[in-house]
């Protein structure tokens, strides 16, 4: 069996879930209950066969509503592995930084073309450090503290799997002065990034070696997935940007969040309209046993 998660915090109507388990009909996909997860939030459609077919049937149709489609067994993952920048936290810290050395639009161009998959991930993040050389070390912290947000749903969603027995892992090819203190604020278990050389207290241009980009995402969700013992199914990942490919596609199920077209093509499944804790209603999970 296979479910159909729609959600549209606070706009979900009874008529779209009609509409939703008509349209699964049409398709072929022997769709049988529809239930609500929260009332006006998120329900489940549930459904026989055709996942695929279901997939063409239900997204984009409806307006704000987002739809994961998967199977009904072992939805409720063990396993998180996710990307930081404009996916845990609502901005991209290179792009932040590079606003205190008066360089923002320069840098934010070749961030955004990297994201779309249309350069090379360490390149342009090798060209993009270059060009902070100089900038003083303090110039880090006051962009922690002064430019980066949590993404709405952020702590919910770690929280919540955490108490439920889940790890949570951010790997992130930012760098790990942002990256450690958001997982901390979050709740991850541990955080993995890149580290950004520094000499007599300014930036030098450069980034310690190995990269944290796309390789290392695959390879942790794998060897996490393996030190727990965990099934395929059991693990969940989510990002924005080309980078997060790979452990999007590996994972029982993964999620392109906001996402630049080349992931939200590839993923198995998308959230455009939600916050992160979308990825909980798609996990089954009511709000009542969120942990804010």
């Amino acid at each position: 069996m296979f479910t159909a998660t729609l959600i549209a915090a606070g706009r979900l109507a009874p008529n779209t879930l009609a509409d939703a388990r008509d349209r699964l009909a049409a398709a072929g996909c022997t769709p049988t209950t529809v239930a609500w997860i929260d009332e006006g939030d998120a329900a489940d459609v549930t459904f026989g066969s055709a996942p695929e077919a279901a997939r063409a049937a239900l997204e984009g149709v409806f307006d704000h509503v987002d739809v994961v489609v998967q199977p009904v067994e072992g939805r409720a993952k063990q396993l998180l592995v996710a990307d930081m920048d404009s996916t845990m936290i609502t901005v991209e810290c290179i792009d932040e930084l590079a606003g205190y050395a008066g360089i923002k639009p320069q840098i934010a161009e070749i961030t955004e073309r990297a994201m779309r998959g249309e350069l090379d991930f360490e390149a342009a993040l090798d060209a993009r450090v270059a060009l902070l050389r100089g900038l003083d070390e303090t110039a880090i912290d006051r962009c922690r503290a002064e430019r980066v947000t949590l993404m709405p749903g952020a702590r919910t969603l770690v929280r919540t799997m955490r108490a439920r027995g889940a790890t949570a892992v951010l790997v992130s090819g930012g760098f790990t002065r942002f990256a450690e203190p958001v997982a901390a604020e979050i709740g991850f278990n541990r955080a993995i990034a890149n580290v950004l050389e520094i000499e007599h207290g300014e930036l030098t241009g450069t980034v310690a070696r190995p990269i944290v980009g796309a390789a290392t995402k695959k390879a942790t969700l794998l060897d996490y997935r393996a030190e727990l013992d965990l099934g395929e199914w059991a693990t969940l990942a989510v990002g924005d940007g080309a980078n997060d490919l790979t452990m999007i596609e590996v994972a029982g199920l993964g999620i392109a969040f906001h996402a630049k077209p080349v992931v939200a093509a590839a993923a198995g499944a998308r959230i455009d309209h939600n916050d992160l804790s979308a990825l909980l209603w798609a996990q089954g999970i009511p709000r009542a046993e969120w942990v804010d």
